[in-house]
């Protein structure tokens, strides 16, 4: 083979090789994006490591990093400052962080569509009522939508919230410190009453709900900030999808789900993440109504909840606190 040969075969091949690189398909790289939750990691969680574990956020182009939160406030700030894209918060206290520090965030899907906050008492303390709570003291994490929420609750159950005392209390304490009677009462959701009676058994639980005196609005959801949402719509479209698919395969498998918690946070027992999905699956479903779908009359509802129970330093109307559209029909 004389040189010529050589030098051509040697062109051929290259030209082979750059042409399949031209025709070859392009692989995008995947959005790296990380959300915050309200406190801890706990098995009301769950569906987002779902969507990890089944590949639901990688099928959608994400690398999802899930950062464990102090209280919905702390979820708010945390996404407006930018140290998170997305937050998982509380839509009550989203309205007053709008109101008060003009924090640029948004709600883009609704989880729990009901009011999921309560105050948990030992059934020791002998409280009958909710006018009972006149007196005691109440531990929670500061920064919470359940001390945020509470005047609303008092206004309604009859409640002089001067006479309430609220002692401060990291989130993995709270079930110790009902357990033990350091505190007769504890703030909690609903999605948490299986662990606070896993913890307190023998002794019986005793729950007010904020939606018992009649209270209806929206609890958590998922939120992001104006910028994002404006910048780059189909991030948070896809984000929202893939989330909304995590938790109706963990709606419909609460067990498999608690048992994928648990994978990734060994410190969240199986059956107590299975009981909190499965709360959690009770407050997200609204008959006829997507999963996820925010109705701007229950926006109103929480506006008229929040309005009514608290001095807003500037008025926040509907369209100031949510994004309609990124829940598919």
């Amino acid at each position: 083979m004389n040189n010529i040969q050589i030098t051509f075969r040697k062109f051929a091949r290259g030209a082979a090789i750059l042409l399949a690189l031209v025709l070859a398909p392009s692989v995008k790289a995947a959005d790296s994006v990380s959300l915050i939750t309200d406190f801890g990691f706990n098995g009301r969680h769950a569906y987002y490591f779902v969507a990890i574990e089944k590949g639901y956020y990688k099928d959608a182009g994400f690398e999802v990093k899930v950062l464990g939160g102090k209280g919905s406030v702390d979820a708010i700030r945390q996404v407006g400052a930018g140290n998170a894209t997305f937050g998982f918060a509380d839509a009550g206290s989203l309205m007053l962080a709008r109101a008060n520090d003009a924090i640029p965030v948004k709600l883009v899907a609704v989880v729990y569509a009901k009011p999921p906050q309560a105050i948990f008492c030992s059934e020791d303390a002998g409280l009958k009522t909710a006018k009972d709570l006149e007196g005691k003291s109440i531990a929670n994490p500061a920064g919470g939508s359940i001390p945020d929420m509470f005047p609303a609750f008092a206004k309604a159950a009859g409640i002089d919230i001067a006479k309430v005392t609220w002692v401060v209390a990291d989130s993995s304490a709270l079930p110790g410190l009902l357990a033990t009677g350091k505190v007769p009462c504890v703030g909690q959701f609903t999605v948490g009453e299986p662990l606070l009676r896993a913890r307190l058994a023998p002794k019986k639980l005793i729950r007010f709900a904020y939606s018992d005196p009649g209270l209806s609005y929206y609890g958590n959801g998922i939120i992001a900030t104006e910028a994002t949402i404006k910048s780059n719509p189909d991030l948070v479209r896809r984000f929202v999808a893939a989330t909304i698919k995590g938790m109706k395969t963990a709606f419909a498998n609460p067990a498999e789900a608690g048992a994928i918690m648990n994978k990734f946070h060994p410190q969240v027992e199986v059956e107590i993440a299975k009981g909190e999905i499965q709360s959690v699956a009770e407050l997200a479903d609204i008959k006829g109504k997507p999963l996820g779908e925010i109705d701007p009359a229950r926006i109103q509802a929480t506006l008229d909840v929040v309005n009514g129970a608290f001095k807003l330093k500037n008025p926040v109307v509907a369209n100031d606190v949510y994004v309609p559209g990124f829940v598919a029909k």
